[in-house]
């Protein structure tokens, strides 16, 4: 009996999070190939072999996944002789699978998928996930899924290669939806245990203990466990950025006036991160709002 040949693998985006989502790849497709606009990202994982394409053309392959910030990113690898397109149609390639690791609008994505069945008869998966670096370096993301059932079907294992809570979510759209919900609580919890922090030290509180006791408690949280030594240091360089949150959260409310919905605390929550990221801080981690709680509270203080 002739055995099914296995589906080729791309990764395209090789930044915070798709590195280390193709480093776990590599344990479970040894044929992956890896594309990153500045190419010198993708020589860790050529040496432990990877294939590196010289364009998004190059990287065309049955399934290609990208972890870029925005759909505008995605959708400009698909266009002119390097594109995705013109790689998928140079090798042939039938019914194509374009899946979208990054944060993305719920409304854009879902007719950003249809465009893209109807007019060149490749299945888009929208497929956030959830879990930051750690997650991503442990395979231990949360990943969410809309589009075709059975296309999200078909790639299960390689979700499962990264993350180890992989649900399908419905039609295009649901799986960034569902990316939106998870955002309000991690951008309404980075806030709220910004306040506790500044409330604390305000009376006096050992913030580390402060921390031990929020995280032995009814508040613990994955952002306490992976966060939690940022309020302690006041570091807040690198990971997950303010610029970010804020785009998220503006997709949040999108979706919600769609809905007819109105949900007065992401309003508040964005109206505090558009604050931090027009004082110049939106490349902070989104930890970093608390700089922007103390400045108002010192603002007030001095009235």
């Amino acid at each position: 009996m002739m055995e099914t040949a296995r589906p080729s693998l791309a990764l395209l985006g090789l930044g915070p999070m798709g590195e280390p989502m193709a480093r776990r790849l590599l344990e479970f497709h040894d044929g992956l190939v890896v594309w990153n606009r500045t190419s010198s990202k993708a020589q860790p994982l050529v040496a432990l072999g990877a294939l590196a394409a010289s364009s998004p053309a190059d990287a065309a392959s049955d399934i290609v996944l990208t972890v870029l910030p925005d759909l505008g990113q995605v959708e400009s690898l698909l266009p002119g002789p390097d594109g995705l397109l013109a790689g998928w149609a140079a090798k042939g390639t039938a019914k194509p699978i374009l899946v979208v690791h990054g944060t993305v609008s719920p409304i854009a994505v879902a007719a950003f998928g249809e465009k893209m069945l109807h007019e060149h008869g490749v299945r888009v998966l929208d497929a956030p996930v959830s879990g930051g670096t750690v997650g991503a370096e442990n395979g231990s993301l949360s990943i969410m899924v809309g589009g075709d059932e059975e296309a999200a079907r078909s790639i299960s294992p390689v979700l499962s290669a990264m993350g180890s809570t992989i649900r399908y979510m419905g039609p295009g759209g649901s799986g960034a939806l569902a990316k939106a919900c998870n955002q309000i609580v991690v951008a309404a919890t980075v806030t709220a245990v910004s306040e506790a922090m500044l409330l604390a030290r305000s009376g006096g509180l050992d913030l580390s203990v402060m921390l031990e006791l929020l995280r032995g408690g009814l508040a613990d949280s994955e952002v306490l466990r992976q966060k939690g030594h940022r309020w302690l240091s006041d570091d807040f360089s690198g990971g997950g950025s303010a610029k970010n949150q804020l785009k998220d959260l503006g997709f949040i409310l999108d979706a919600a006036s769609a809905g007819g919905l109105e949900l007065p605390l992401s309003s508040s929550v964005t109206r505090l991160f558009g604050e931090m990221v027009d004082r110049g801080d939106g490349a902070l981690d989104h930890t970093g709002i608390q700089r922007t709680l103390a400045l108002r509270s010192a603002r007030t203080a001095a009235l």
